[in-house]
């Protein structure tokens, strides 16, 4: 091989660092806005409910039922994009939650709370696989792995910093940080309303109507399939056993504090902001496959390491790893998905059952640990979410990639 076939096989793998495209850069202030506002509540929302006199298990059904509305909610709202259009659906489902966190502030009972924080979670299913939709569209074929971590990384920036800002203005009252919630959620639904402007209705920037992609068609590519399953498992372990078992681990277990549990969350978060720093560009440059294969393998080993741990550090170590194989992976995924779609059809119902999987896994993967934890120990707990992580990673071993390289 020449020393010049060398260098543009390089250049092909290494995507130019061009600036992301104005409408990209709204979506990313609209996401740190939404993600800032949830870290208001998250911390609150289950002293909030006790304040009704019920219990833990009562507390836990007002978080429980937001995913829960989600996951049923998903398949509408991806219809409603094939129908509306991504930019009118996110408003909608932006301004939904915006109503329902408002009316949670004025709650006068348990009950109340419940369908108040219910409906929130249909309309948060609809901005989520709109945005999901919106930057298919948005997105540079090009780039779609750099965009995925840039959007992710605004969301997690605004996931720090929304406990801190939240605690302090709990101070003032629990209702208070709902209606912070509501505030930022409207101001996030007005800058995508007046500031986005390549995005109408269902055509493209053209002005051509787009056709919308048969399920059926993406469940016959063998990459769509693996995102599915990783989707799934990531849910389970990312966004349930990660939020519901790694406390209870953390206590019981370990004999620590209530603060080891927020400091696990915490290195997961660090670990997960560096890989995001890079993750983005090495799937735009090396390929999806790659990338998740690596993410999963680390994720799944690391998980499964966290229910042998014997002491805080190590605890900590196995937790920060965990997170780092979490950003490795996201935006793989999301780029894969947005790869089987392409820019020339709407993917409505296409992203909202990847988008089920993930919450199909962060429902069903905290009950099936807590009961294989409570049969078999912590152990076998961890040892079981990081083995199904281990499993969707040989989904995409015999998945395509789906990147296409450029010429030199």
């Amino acid at each position: 091989m020449t020393e010049g076939s060398t260098a543009a096989r390089t250049r092909g793998l290494r995507p130019q660092k061009t600036a992301l495209p104005r409408d990209i850069k709204v979506m990313l202030v609209a996401a740190f806005l939404i993600a800032l506002g949830f870290g208001l509540v998250a911390p609150v929302l289950p002293q909030f409910a006790t304040t009704f006199d019920v219990g833990a298990t009562a507390a836990a059904v007002i978080v429980s039922i937001f995913a829960f509305m989600r996951l049923l909610f998903a398949p509408a709202g991806g219809a409603l994009i094939g129908r509306l259009g991504e930019r009118s659906v996110y408003v909608t489902g932006l301004l939904i939650v915006a109503a329902s966190t408002a009316a949670c502030a004025f709650a006068q009972n348990y009950w109340q709370l419940l369908v108040f924080r219910g409906l929130g979670g249909a309309g948060s299913v609809m901005f989520t696989v709109a945005a999901m939709a919106l930057l298919v569209r948005l997105a540079p074929a090009e780039s779609r792995g750099r965009v995925s971590g840039a959007y992710a990384s605004a969301f997690l920036l605004g996931s720090v910093c929304g406990p801190v800002v939240g605690g302090f203005l709990a101070g003032y009252g629990l209702r208070v940080p709902f209606l912070a919630y509501a505030a930022a959620l409207v101001v996030a639904a007005a800058v995508v309303a007046t500031q986005l402007h390549r995005v109408g209705g269902t055509a493209d920037p053209q002005g051509t109507a787009m056709a919308p992609m048969p399920l059926r068609e993406a469940l016959a590519n063998s990459a769509y399939r693996a995102s599915l399953a990783s989707s799934f498992t990531n849910g389970w372990a990312t966004f349930g056993v990660r939020m519901a078992t790694v406390p209870l681990f953390a206590v019981a277990a370990l004999g620590a504090g209530p603060e080891a549990a927020g400091w696990a969350l915490a290195v997961f978060a660090a670990g997960n902001a560096l890989a995001l720093t890079f993750s983005g560009r090495l799937a735009d440059g090396f390929g999806r496959k790659p990338m998740m294969l690596t993410g999963l393998v680390v994720t799944g080993l690391s998980t499964a390491a966290i229910g042998f741990t014997g002491d805080l550090l190590t605890f900590l170590l196995a937790s920060a790893v965990s997170g780092f194989g979490s950003g490795l992976l996201g935006p793989a995924q999301q780029a894969a998905v947005a790869d089987v779609i392409g820019r020339g059809r709407s993917g409505g119902r296409v992203l909202a059952v990847f988008q089920m999987a993930a919450d199909t896994g962060a429902i069903v993967g905290p009950v099936l640990a807590g009961l294989v934890a409570d049969s078999f120990g912590y152990g076998w707990a961890f040892g079981v979410t990081g083995g199904i992580l281990l499993l969707s990673a040989a989904f995409w071993l015999w998945s395509r990639e789906t990147l296409e390289r450029r010429p030199g």
